[in-house]
């Protein structure tokens, strides 16, 4: 026999490489032996002798997945279709209780990247497969948690691999200090909206690149992002996970990211654009979820009703139809979906159902399936098949089953979402209700009907494992895994990104940039103790709201304001909470409240008298009109004037972290200058500060004039808003920012801005 591999063994699994084809990986305690044919190496992950279809590379995924399939029991499928609740590792770091052989993490004596008692039992019991994975101690865990987890799942059944995801993770670290010869845990980048206001596909497709190498280093295959909603409601508390409120811009990012995350090149390709540095992007959430009634987010119950006054449906699939489903890289298309908790209200004229939209067959069948010809994954978000928890203003404990909350059982919430058209449930670990879903399904259609239901489920779910090679290599290798991830070359890029994603708003007289070492005076900033969104209590914070070490790199510091040169005062975007109250019920009212986005007090004069959706089981009309709000961060404000005050006259400069769109017209007067910062490390902004970089960044949204306009702008419409027009003159308007010659025009404000 003519040998075309060569075999290798590093900590305890053996690497196989055959020549012109891939290299496979197995533990060497899993059981699995290798097939030889034709002089290549395959893997026997059924342990039957026989090379399987499934089990030869050389086939064409779609064949290898059916056959798989139709080897899979029911109990296997129904495994499939889950997807984990969130883990850490070491799980003890989690949200929920871990155990280590029946004992705590620290009781136990493991390993970090041991399982818990839980992972292995979904593992084993539950044939779960699809993990959501969050933090992790270091990357060198993570790829060492990876291959336990992989040799696990290799060792029993028919050797099915694991599908590690993961939420976006390469948020920046505002306090670290950027080091080009040196490596991070993991390159750091703005927010979505700051890669958003970059309005540069090319930086953004550069991002998936880079991003979905390291995630294959860490162990992940499949990204829950991007989140391609347009964000036409300025309120929304999600908006900076978004492309903006763009339909256009956010057709051209997401087009970018996805092809960045999902395509292979080089050696590194094995069809179709799909290969060993491909990750799967799953695209949130269909059909749009930025339209929420008065900004609220279906998170919660309060928050469950899309709504589109301005019968502008259609606008929010753009970014779906024309970019995640229109890719130039050889993919083709997003590989998966998932549909967002709302109830898109009023808009199924077919059966007139108003029920969240994994469980309706018009937005998911009629519309995604038949229409529009998707068939990848269709995946719900966390928790929507659990009982709707007693309190409506926490996320948790309780599932978010928005208009199937009475009447059906979880198992008939499973069955409802399957017959829509949806594959896989996010955030269940149990197979139970699955299983069951599928006896209902007998009932109704017969045996046949529900296996090959089942069947086509999970042929799709398992040709996204097979395109990115988990079924020939699905381990890492730790050296490999340090080398990659956060190395300097990938830091530079992130950080050249944060430097393009700030946008310059006001430079009155050219005070920026600012001479270095300079004297600086910056004030401290309060924050009271409270909750946040997910209703976890968050601590009192009255401290400097910036790295002062890294600040004394740039200038010398001063708490004294008579002695400094120029002030700084770093705020955030006004924050009033998620739109409702708990209080506001206690007094006898409706708990619904305004969201505002100014710092000072505000009372919603301009509100709808009459909402437009309601709930015939609790609240009908979820007005606000005349009720008032108060920031959380009012400080902030208080922070800028009192500033201004004490400088007499010398320069006020504002750093504003925006996740969302804000009423500056509150302190942007008394500011010499402005910058919108959206998620950067603090050194950015200093490097923009003092001409080390000229900024180059463009509002991805309209930052409204006042809350009147907020108030009657259309939720489902955008650039429908009165902007804001500072002391120089300049309107901050999509698209809008300073360089240091003045406002930008460039080919991204002729492509994307407003015709005049």
């Amino acid at each position: 026999m003519n040998n075309k591999w060569v075999e290798t063994n590093v900590k305890a699994i053996t690497y196989v490489t055959n020549e012109g084809g891939p290299t496979l990986g197995y533990a060497d305690a899993s059981g699995v032996n290798i097939i030889f044919d034709d002089g290549y190496a395959f893997k026997d992950l059924n342990k039957d002798g026989k090379l399987d279809k499934y089990e030869d590379w050389r086939l064409p995924v779609d064949i290898r997945a059916k056959d798989l399939a139709s080897k899979m029991s029911i109990e296997q499928i129904a495994g499939l279709m889950l997807y984990s609740r969130h883990q850490a590792v070491p799980a003890s770091n989690g949200f929920f209780p871990a155990t280590y052989n029946g004992e705590s993490y620290t009781e136990s004596g493991v390993k970090p990247y041991d399982l818990s008692d839980e992972q292995i039992e979904f593992l084993t019991k539950d044939h779960l497969r699809h993990v959501l994975l969050t933090t992790v101690e270091s990357p060198e865990i993570a790829a060492c948690w990876n291959n336990n987890v992989q040799a696990l799942a290799e060792s029993i059944g028919l050797g099915i691999p694991v599908n590690n995801s993961s939420d976006p993770r390469h948020g920046s670290d505002a306090s670290k200090e950027y080091n080009a010869g040196a490596g991070g845990s993991i390159s750091m980048w703005p927010e979505s909206l700051g890669l958003a206001a970059s309005f540069d596909p090319e930086l953004v497709q550069r991002y998936g690149e880079i991003a979905s190498k390291e995630y294959r280093a860490l162990g992940i295959a499949t990204a829950l992002s991007p989140q391609i909603d347009i964000a036409t409601d300025p309120r929304w508390s999600r908006f900076d996970g978004t492309f903006g409120e763009d339909s256009k811009l956010s057709v051209d990012l997401t087009r970018a990211y996805i092809d960045g995350f999902q395509t292979s090149f080089g050696e590194r390709l094995v069809t179709d654009g799909w290969g060993c540095d491909s990750v799967n992007a799953m695209v949130k959430h269909w059909p749009g979820g930025g339209s929420g009634e008065g900004g609220r987010d279906a998170h919660f119950g309060y928050g469950k009703y899309a709504v589109y006054p301005g019968n502008n449906f259609e606008e929010h699939l753009i970014p779906f139809l024309e970019g995640a489903f229109q890719l130039k890289g050889g993919t083709e298309k997003a590989s998966a979906i998932m549909p967002y908790y709302t109830i898109s209200y009023n808009h199924d004229q077919v059966n007139g159902e108003n029920v969240g939209n994994s469980y309706n067959a018009h937005i998911i069948g009629d519309l995604l399936r038949d229409k529009y010809g998707y068939d990848g994954v269709v995946c719900t978000d966390w928790g929507i098949t659990d009982d709707e928890g007693s309190d409506i203003s926490r996320l948790f404990p309780g599932g978010r089953s928005w208009g199937v909350e009475e009447g059906y059982t979880v198992a008939d919430r499973h069955y409802k979402a399957l017959m829509a058209g949806v594959d896989q449930f996010g955030g269940n670990n149990d197979g139970g209700p699955v299983l069951e879903a599928y006896r209902i399904g007998v009932a109704e259609h017969g045996e046949a009907y529900m296996r090959q239901r089942f069947e086509q489920s999970a042929v799709r779910l398992l040709k996204n494992m097979f395109r990115v090679g988990l079924f020939e290599n699905p381990y890492c290798q730790t050296e490999e895994t340090v080398r990659i991830v956060g190395n300097a070359e990938y830091m530079a890029a992130g950080y050249e990104a944060q430097l393009k994603s700030l946008v310059l708003l006001k430079n009155k007289d050219q005070v920026l940039p600012l001479q270095k070492m300079k004297t600086v005076y910056i004030p401290k900033r309060y924050r009271p103790a409270g909750t946040n969104w997910i209703g976890f209590p968050t601590p009192e914070v009255d401290g400097y709201p910036v790295n002062m070490d890294v600040i004394r790199k740039y200038f010398n510091f001063t708490d004294e304001p008579e002695t400094a040169d120029f002030a700084i005062v770093f705020i955030t975007g006004a924050d009033s909470g998620s739109g409702y109250s708990k209080g506001d019920v206690e007094a006898g009212g409706n708990g619904y409240v305004p969201i505002s986005l100014q710092y000072a007090p505000y009372t919603a004069e301009h509100a709808r008298e009459k909402s437009i959706a309601g709930d015939e089981r609790d609240i009908v009309n979820r007005s606000y009109k005349g009720k008032m709000i108060s920031a959380t961060n009012a400080s902030d404000l208080d922070a800028v004037l009192k500033a201004k005050a004490l400088m007499k006259g010398k320069p006020v400069i504002v750093s504003l972290q925006l996740s969302k769109p804000s009423i500056v017209a509150e302190f942007e007067a008394v500011a010499d200058a402005v910058v919108a910062t959206f998620g950067v490390q603090d050194q950015a902004f200093l490097d923009i500060l003092i001409g080390e970089a000229e900024p180059s960044g463009l509002l991805p949204m309209q930052i409204p004039a006042n809350m009147k306009t907020v108030e009657e702008q259309l939720e489902d419409v955008p650039h429908d808003m009165e902007v804001h027009v500072d002391s120089e003159g300049n309107a901050y308007d999509f698209a809008y920012g300073l360089n240091w010659s003045g406002v930008i025009s460039d080919e991204r404000t002729k492509r994307y801005g407003k015709k005049k």
